[in-house]
C-alpha cells in the first residue's frame, strides 16, 4: 500500500516537472523540409512569407531545390524555381539540381533551370552536366545543352576526358551512343583531345572493339 502512494507521489511531480514524455517540437527548418517531403506548397509559402530563406540546406547541404529534385518531383522543383531557387546551390557531394538533372536526363528540369543554370559550375568529378548526360547516352539531354545553353563540349574533367571521350570508354558501343557522339561532333567535339594515358577518343573505340563507333570517328 505505502509502496503504491510513493509510486503515485512520484508520477505527480515527475508530471509536475516536465518529465513527462512529450513530443520534439520541429524546428522552423525541420519544417520545411517535412514540407518540401510532403509537397506541402501552402505551408511552404507561408514560411517564404515569414523571412524563410529559400536555399537553407540541411546537415548534408541539401537545399530544397536539390531534395526535389533528387526525388525527381517536378511540380515541386518548377514551384521552387518560380520562387528565385538556386539551381547552382552544391551539397556535399557537389551536386547542384541543375548538374544532377543534366546527369540523370531529367530533361524538364533541365529545361527549367537552364535561364540560370552556371554551366560552368562542376561536379565532384570535375566535369560540367554535359559530360554524364554523355555517357549514359541521354540523347534529348545532351542536345539540349549543346544547343540551348553555353555548355563547353570540349570541357576536360578530372579524369582527362570530354563528353566524347567519356561516352566512347563509359559507353557500350550501341546505337544509342552512336547518335549521342554523332551529336558531339557536330557540336564541334575534338576527336584529337586524348585522356591522361595520351590516348585519343578513337583509340580508345578500337581498343574495346566498337566497330560502329570507329567508323563515326574516323568519318
Amino acid at each position: 500500500m505505502r509502496r503504491g502512494i510513493i509510486t503515485k507521489l512520484t508520477k505527480t511531480f515527475g508530471d509536475a516537472f516536465g518529465s513527462k514524455s512529450s513530443k520534439k517540437k520541429l524546428t522552423v527548418s525541420e519544417q520545411w523540409f517535412k514540407h518540401i517531403i510532403k509537397g506541402d506548397k501552402a505551408a511552404l509559402k507561408k514560411q517564404l512569407k515569414n523571412g524563410f530563406h529559400i536555399n537553407t540546406k540541411n546537415e548534408r547541404g541539401r537545399s530544397a531545390l536539390m531534395i526535389a529534385t533528387y526525388n525527381r518531383d517536378e511540380q515541386m522543383v518548377a514551384y521552387l524555381i518560380a520562387e528565385k531557387a538556386d539551381v547552382n546551390c552544391q551539397d556535399d557531394r557537389m551536386n547542384s539540381p541543375f548538374l544532377y538533372a543534366a546527369a540523370e536526363g531529367y530533361l524538364e528540369m533541365v529545361k527549367l533551370m537552364s535561364p540560370t543554370a552556371d554551366v560552368k559550375r562542376v561536379n565532384r568529378y570535375g566535369g560540367i552536366g554535359i559530360i554524364p548526360a554523355s555517357e549514359k547516352a541521354y540523347y534529348d539531354t545532351v542536345k539540349w545543352l549543346l544547343e540551348e545553353t553555353k555548355s563547353d563540349v570540349n570541357h576536360v574533367n578530372n579524369l582527362g576526358w570530354t563528353a566524347l571521350l567519356e561516352a566512347v570508354i563509359l559507353g557500350d558501343g550501341s546505337e544509342k551512343y552512336e547518335r549521342v557522339i554523332r551529336l558531339l561532333l557536330l557540336h564541334g567535339a575534338s576527336k584529337d583531345i586524348a585522356d591522361r594515358d595520351g590516348m585519343t577518343a578513337i583509340e580508345h573505340a578500337e581498343k574495346l572493339g566498337y566497330e560502329r563507333i570507329v567508323n563515326v570517328l574516323n568519318q
